[in-house]
């Protein structure tokens, strides 16, 4: 096991009705908060009213900010964080899924230091982000998560995409853990099914990354992720068919939770390869981070990993999947087929070309993806660096 040091300042608050603390919860922090958010979600299921509610209750000012799109956009945190300044906002909310969650981070980091977000984004082309990260001034972030997926809602994490650069990638820092997340698995139960389904891609990723790049030996963590692993798959599916199932939805927004609160590669490191390979895909064409990354997937692990950690994939089938091939190389062929099947059952298997990308971005994605993820190494970091032509077949592996 590696050495580590695991820092998860955040407060959870979890469960039923959790959201009607929202108001006194804040008021911890600030006087007069921005709620950062989509532009109709959270209006339409009542969410966003209810929020509001709970702040004029316990006395807190608000400035709604509603222009969050998916892939938060590096001009909306800048104009959002204009309006906090000139407001005089002095906490942040982000409520709904891992977008809005991001820009409110995002959102509380210009709105104090005044400098543009394109700054921050790790692997721009400005090397600004050299000197901006890590992150460690920023207004206080409450994060009420709506959606089981990213696990922003407890991390010092956030992505935010640059449309007129095509650049989306990460902004890091303590700065940007929240004061306080309120998980209320009810606000989950009006997502839509194929959002849900995307979601469980999404948190599952956060987790397999990890478990076959990092280091080997790191049993507790291996067997916490393998748990966490096993949640997503089972509950996914439940939520999918029965969408006020509680049970289910509290177990997915958990897992969502602990799948990128830092616990499970602390003393295992590892890359986030696919994450990478999707940043690019989703900068170019805007498409759900989770179908994306569920697109990439079989490919990663046909090509990567089975043939640099079978044992690695075979462990997992076995103890997620319940493959039963005793030999380590048939076992990872059965895991990828298990985990086929899975994505084929909660509707997220697909195709690039299906979601309507074009078969000659391919190669400028993927030296993108590598130029951007890379981190100016001229490789992406996996089970071992993994080239342009490396990712470009993968890409190619899952276009049709």
């Amino acid at each position: 096991m590696l050495n580590f040091t695991l820092h998860t300042p955040t407060r959870i608050v979890f469960g039923k009705g959790e959201l009607a603390r929202a108001g006194e919860i804040v008021k911890e922090f600030g006087s007069k908060a921005l709620i950062v958010t989509g532009k109709s979600s959270t209006k339409r299921t009542g969410v966003l009213d209810r929020t509001i509610q709970s702040l004029v209750n316990a006395g807190v000012d608000y400035i709604t900010f509603d222009r969050v799109e998916p892939n938060p956009r590096a001009e909306t945190v800048d104009e959002a964080a204009r309006v906090a300044r000139e407001e005089n906002c002095d906490v942040v909310i982000g409520l709904g899924g891992g977008s809005s969650m991001d820009a409110a981070k995002a959102i509380a980091t210009v709105a104090l230091s005044g400098h543009p977000i394109h700054e921050y984004i790790r692997g721009n082309k400005t090397g600004l982000w050299k000197e901006r990260l890590p992150i460690m001034d920023a207004l206080p972030i409450i994060t009420i998560p709506t959606l089981a997926a990213t696990g922003s809602e407890a991390n010092g994490g956030a992505v935010i995409t640059n449309w007129e650069t095509k650049e989306k990638a990460g902004i890091n820092g303590p700065a940007l853990f929240p004061k306080v997340a309120i998980l209320d698995p009810e606000l989950t139960y009006t997502v839509p099914s194929h959002y849900t389904a995307d979601g469980a891609v999404d948190m599952f990723t956060h987790l397999y990354e990890g478990y076959v790049t990092g280091d080997e030996h790191a049993n507790v963590q291996d067997e916490i992720t393998e748990a966490l692993m096993r949640n997503a798959v089972q509950f996914a599916k439940t939520a999918i068919d029965h969408p006020t199932n509680y049970e289910s939805r509290a177990h997915l927004l958990w897992t969502s939770t602990l799948a990128l609160v830092g616990l499970t590669n602390a003393g295992r490191g590892g890359s986030y390869p696919v994450h990478a390979m999707e940043h690019t895909l989703s900068a170019y064409y805007d498409i759900s981070h989770g179908r994306g990354l569920a697109i990439l997937v079989p490919a990663y692990f046909r090509l990567v990993v089975l043939k640099d950690r079978p044992h690695r994939l075979a462990r997992l089938g076995r103890n997620v999947f319940h493959v039963t091939q005793a030999d380590d190389t048939e076992a990872a062929k059965a895991t990828i087929e298990a985990l086929i099947r899975w994505f084929q059952e909660i509707g997220t298997y697909d195709t690039l070309k299906n979601i309507g990308i074009k078969k000659e971005d391919l190669l400028p994605m993927a030296q993108e993806t590598v130029r951007v993820g890379g981190l100016g190494q001229g490789t992406l970091a996996s089970t071992h660096p993994l080239s342009v032509d490396e990712v470009l077949a993968i890409y190619e592996a899952v276009y049709e």
